[in-house]
């Protein structure tokens, strides 16, 4: 499998982030993909991160990334995007929004900017691996960077 340029991949050189691409054989049966993809590449959950769309109402979609392994908070969302009320975006709409497919949504590189939200958990890590915008594709890269390139709010927003 050759490494591919997406949008993603160009945001982050444009950013002019230390960074690694990472691939693995995706399979869409998974039942978890994220941890699938962490399994599929010999890694710890805990620095697989998936990326989630989410309708926060009233009328807005936000990008969340939280580890693979972790149950997105919606109240906890919610709250820290000062909406009332928070939930998975329709699979279409996020596509649409993105301009990726779902299994492949990188918080870099989406078509449309949406606000984004990382869950605290990352902070401690020295490097984190999220989507590299193509299913099959990702990127390892600092936490900080992560969040200072999509000007990312970090909290807590996974069950705990």
């Amino acid at each position: 499998m050759a490494a591919k340029v997406t949008p993603a991949v160009n945001a982050a050189k444009a950013a002019g982030m230390a960074h690694r691409l990472m691939e693995y054989e995706y399979d869409p049966s998974a039942d978890a993909i994220g941890l699938h993809a962490a399994a599929a590449m010999g890694l710890d959950p805990a620095v697989v991160y998936k990326t989630l769309i989410v309708q926060l109402e009233p009328k807005a979609l936000a990008c969340i990334v939280i580890p693979v392994a972790a149950k997105l908070d919606l109240k906890a969302l919610a709250a820290a995007a000062g909406a009332k009320k928070a939930d998975l975006a329709d699979p279409t709409l996020a596509e649409r929004t993105t301009g990726y497919m779902v299994g492949g949504i990188s918080p870099l590189g989406q078509r449309k900017i949406l606000p984004t939200f990382i869950d605290a958990s990352a902070e401690t890590l020295p490097e984190m691996v999220v989507n590299g915008g193509r299913r099959g594709l990702q990127i390892a890269l600092a936490p900080a960077d992560l969040a200072r390139a999509t000007k990312a709010v970090v909290r807590r927003i996974v069950v705990q």
